[in-house]
């Protein structure tokens, strides 16, 4: 596998990634697979030296990433041996806080992401101080 800098961020990931979108629940997504049937798929990429991995919140209303941390969290010893994106804004659910950049609907993303490998980490995830600024649309998301 080749190996390349990600943008300015120092870090080096596979120059293949593996998109996470086709793993969630079928209910919702008749296409997507569940968890044991993306799990051989999974393994070969990361068996061929695949780094990168990326999800977003919407697919499957949040399985994916819950996936995807579970998934990870059995073939990788170490959490910094890969590179885990994902996207947040688009609907998770019904509710008027299931979108958007606030800091519930981030910290929901991260949970649902570092749920399996919680118990892993030397110390508890806590909430992070999250201050999401966008100066160009004039919106400042920050906690006050």
């Amino acid at each position: 596998m080749e190996y390349v800098r990600l943008g300015s961020s120092g870090l080096e990931v596979s120059r293949i990634g593996l998109g996470m979108m086709s793993y969630g629940d079928p209910s919702l997504q008749p296409w997507a697979l569940r968890e044991e049937e993306a799990e051989p798929i999974v393994r070969a990429a990361v068996e061929s030296g695949v780094t990168l991995f990326d999800t977003a919140d919407m697919y499957s209303d949040g399985a994916s990433e819950e996936i995807t941390g579970r998934l990870l969290s059995k073939m990788f010893a170490n959490r910094d041996d890969y590179v885990l994106a994902t996207k947040v804004y688009y609907p998770t659910g019904p509710g008027p806080n299931d979108r958007g950049l606030s800091r519930k609907h981030v910290l929901s993303a991260i949970r649902r992401l570092s749920a399996a490998t919680r118990d892993r980490l030397r110390r508890p995830l806590s909430d992070p101080p999250l201050r999401l600024r966008h100066p160009g649309r004039g919106d400042d998301a920050s906690p006050r």
